[in-house]
């Protein structure tokens, strides 16, 4: 069996080029191969493009090298959570490329199988699509997405053995496992090392023919920057429970359902284990349980696509990327739970950005609107200037067409009837007054009595 050279984090770095596309693994801090990222800092190399989910916490992972001006340019799905990457966007010093979340993982998976693209409808009719090439497949408009390569690919793995057999941890496959495959150079930090045959083949998650050399480095909480701990700082009031509460009442017993993050986070509150609800998080479980109850964090737990710790029910499972949204394209999501910042009568979703803000990222949204079964928009029904979110036409950047089967404002239920926004249900408190008064679309009024 080949061996695979071990190799120290500097000696990884100085395989690193001027000019290099690099892949970094990790969705935030979890499964991000920190190490190597902050070795990669101590050096000259420059002009770099790095590919991944983000680039990490400010002056963390590839925070850093943003930081010291070594990236070029980043491409990625969501970039908000780090201020200095935002400000390097808007002000041009760094160029960069946003891709929905799934759509991201996909590409980097067809880089690595050998595929030169494929079509997707997640961001069809959206300002991603622009100046691509698109196509309508079994009715369906589609986009077409390049696949990723890279020169060198930093992944985090949870264990290896000595011919570069690895195994992750709970939701730290998110993108590593995809990355290991699509680069021509491929780099694990690991937190351990074993001898060959200690992996029993079945949980070998990488197998070693991906993998370049091996370093070994361990987490410590300091390298997961505010993914270290729980965060349980969750905005909740009678209002929004209220809302989350109705969505609840739309879940059937059996339906796989993702929620998003703001209010559809409280629908978790309602919903029990015999209720049969089996909760979805994009970056890589099945089956996602309550926040821990000891207070523990991300070297515990697993996290959500909040990056918030939580628990794993019986009969869980977790996966990378790529296989979640996979989940999600192939309509195997039967509920997606989202908020909104508006939706028009045409049943169209704006969510991810606001022109002049500084937003950078559209996360897995798209992906989600485009392929649960149901899509549930949870928002308030008013901006904080007074102005309808409930639209005839969205003026914000859309996330998805045609895409919204229910809305739930603080104020009303709508639902799309025979292709026309109508009115199901008041919120207790509100009249019918009030809402008419508030809701700039137009709509079919067919309350029961």
């Amino acid at each position: 069996m080949k061996q695979i050279p071990q190799i120290t984090a500097s000696e990884a770095a100085a395989l690193v080029k001027d000019d290099d596309t690099l892949l970094g693994g990790g969705f935030g801090m979890t499964g991000n191969p920190v190490h190597l990222l902050h070795a990669l800092a101590q050096t000259s190399t420059k002009n770099l493009t790095f590919i991944g989910n983000n680039v990490g916490e400010p002056g963390l992972g590839g925070g850093r090298l943003l930081r010291n001006g070594q990236i070029r340019k980043m491409i990625g799905s969501f970039f908000t959570s780090n201020p200095d990457a935002v400000k390097a966007a808007q002000s041009g010093q760094v160029e960069y490329e946003l891709l929905p979340q799934g759509t991201l993982a996909e590409a980097i998976r067809a880089g690595g199988a050998g595929i030169g693209g494929f079509y997707t409808p997640t961001s069809a009719g959206t300002l991603m699509a622009q100046g691509r090439e698109t196509k309508l497949i079994d009715g369906v408009e589609q986009v077409f997405i390049k696949g990723i390569r890279a020169n060198v690919a930093f992944i985090r793995a949870w264990k290896a053995d000595t011919a570069g057999n690895l195994t992750y941890r709970m939701t730290e496959q998110n993108f590593n496992k995809a990355m290991a495959t699509a680069a021509d150079l491929v780099i694990a930090e690991v937190e351990e090392i074993v001898p060959v045959g200690a992996i029993d083949p079945n949980f070998v998650h990488t197998p070693g023919c991906f993998v370049d050399y091996l370093v070994q480095a361990s987490i410590t909480l300091e390298d997961l920057g505010t993914s270290a701990s729980l965060n349980t700082a969750r905005k909740s009031d009678e209002v929004r429970n209220n809302m989350a509460k109705r969505a609840f009442q739309e879940l059937k017993k059996g339906d796989m359902v993702n929620l998003g993050i703001g209010i559809p986070t409280l629908v978790a509150d309602f919903i029990k284990p015999e209720d049969g609800i089996i909760l979805h998080t994009e970056n890589g479980m099945l089956g996602v349980g309550p926040s821990p109850a000891d207070g523990g964090g991300a070297l515990d737990y697993p996290v959500n696509a909040g990056k918030i710790p939580v628990t794993a029910l019986p009969g869980s499972s977790y996966f990378d990327s790529s296989d979640s949204f996979a989940m999600i394209r192939g309509k195997h999501v039967d509920v997606a739970v989202m908020g909104g910042l508006q939706v028009d009568e045409e049943a169209n979703l704006a969510n991810w950005a606001v022109p002049g803000k500084p937003l950078l990222g559209v996360g897995g949204a798209m992906d989600l609107a485009a392929g649960a079964r149901k899509l549930i928009i949870v928002m308030n029904h008013t901006d904080s200037d007074g102005s309808s979110k409930i639209v005839p036409l969205c003026t914000l950047p859309l996330t998805a067409k045609k895409a919204v089967d229910l809305v739930i404002t603080e104020l009303a239920v709508f639902s799309f009837e025979q292709g026309k926004l109508t009115l199901i249900e008041l919120m207790p408190g509100a009249t019918l007054e009030e809402v008419r008064s508030k809701t700039k679309a137009t709509f079919v009024e067919k309350l029961s009595a």
